[in-house]
């Protein structure tokens, strides 16, 4: 017998499955003699059409009590219906993939190893017949505290992945703000470095544009971009802690003051690598003198030996070399530049970025020098905006 109530604005129903009519009066009775909301039916097909063809109605279910009646043969089908057909398009309706909602098995007392294979195929619980009030009630109960521990249990998990993503979001914008003060005091070391050294004013900043300009081409992902822009900025970092005879002498440097020199790789790289999030950067710095063929210094890396951020710097940091003033001459021309590089494609330079920096417009590299000579200080090398190649 099925009720005839519609189940408009109830929650928390359960759910009477029968097809045996005498077990559904009787269940009906207790249950509703302990002010349980039941909603019964027939078979699974009836609680279907009357459930999910209605979803602005569907009652939230808490439990399904599933009777087969005397024919054991229809438990398994009608458990699959009602578990696929019935409880997942419900569970699905309500925005949850977490949510089980329970099935109890009536069964006859002599079909007790087709009980326990429901369980084995998903059902919460069973009860045998004849069974008492006390019985059934007791199960019922129980299957609800289960039920309800459940929703707790998924409203708790909801609430802390909620909390766990509000707090990601502000530690991720925690270090956002940090890295960005890292940033600002990493640029007024190149700064101070520029100001130091007055043949190379400017260059830490031209080199870097050009460095993460030549990066894009080349293909590297952002967050890489990041380490091989910090590297390039830091790139000449060792000179501060080379003496201002040596660096600032405006004559040839003779062969123990150019050894000296050549200490600023490494001196830049101890200055920095135990700073964890310059690292890698710290590796640029170190690498940036290294010739794709070997020939190159403090290590006599080649190939694939040298970080990929010193080998895209190399070419940018030759580049800005020959296009700039010099106390001792003129800047040259692009023209001259890029025949240059060409020659030390394999020798000096990686041939597949030379590759990339030849097939780029001038204007690229003419809109990032006039950018950065209008700008000056206004300009940041660690943006991310400036030199995008399109």
């Amino acid at each position: 017998m099925e009720s005839s109530a519609r189940p408009s604005s109830a929650v928390g129903q359960i759910v009477l499955i029968s097809g045996d009519n005498t077990q559904t009066n009787a269940i009906s009775r207790i249950l509703q003699d302990q002010k349980l909301p039941l909603l019964s039916f027939s078979s699974p097909e009836h609680a279907i059409e009357a459930l999910a063809s209605d979803s602005a109605n569907n009652p939230r279910i808490n439990l399904v009590l599933l009777d087969a009646g005397p024919n054991a043969t229809r438990l398994f089908p009608w458990l699959r219906e009602v578990t696929e057909d019935l409880l997942a398009p419900l569970v699905l309706l309500w925005n949850s993939d977490r949510v089980q909602i329970p099935i109890v098995v009536i069964a006859d007392s002599h079909h007790v190893p087709q009980a326990v294979q429901a369980l084995q195929m998903g059902a919460y619980d069973y009860v045998l017949k004849p069974f008492s009030v006390d019985q059934l009630l007791a199960t019922v109960r129980r299957t609800l505290q289960y039920r309800r521990l459940q929703t707790q249990n998924d409203l708790f998990r909801h609430h802390l992945e909620q909390l766990i993503s509000a707090r990601t979001e502000m530690l991720q914008h925690s270090m956002r703000q940090l890295e960005n003060s890292y940033d600002v005091t990493l640029e007024a070391l190149g700064n101070a470095l520029d100001l130091k050294d007055a043949e190379t004013e400017g260059h830490s900043k031209r080199v870097t544009a050009y460095t993460l300009a030549l990066g894009r081409a080349v293909g590297l992902p952002e967050p890489q971009l990041r380490v091989v822009g910090r590297g390039a900025f830091l790139h000449d970092i060792g000179k501060m802690a080379i003496p201002d005879a040596i660096l600032r002498k405006p004559a040839k440097l003779t062969p123990e003051e150019r050894a000296v020199m050549r200490t600023h790789t490494e001196l830049g790289y101890q200055m920095i690598r135990k700073i964890p999030y310059l690292q890698e950067a710290a590796e640029i710095v170190y690498s940036h003198q290294e010739h794709f063929d070997g020939s190159g210094y403090p290590r006599g890396l080649r190939g694939e030996e040298i970080h990929i951020g010193a080998r895209i710097f190399a070419v940018a940091d030759t580049f800005d070399a020959i296009t700039s003033n010099r106390p001792y001459r003129k800047a040259n021309t692009m023209e001259a530049a890029r025949k240059e590089i060409l020659r030390c494609a394999g020798t000096q330079f990686d041939p597949s970025i030379v590759d990339v920096f030849v097939a780029t417009a001038d204007s690229i590299w003419l809109d990032l020098r006039e950018g950065i000579m209008r700008d000056g200080f206004a300009f940041s090398p660690f943006g991310y905006t400036f030199g995008n190649i399109s």
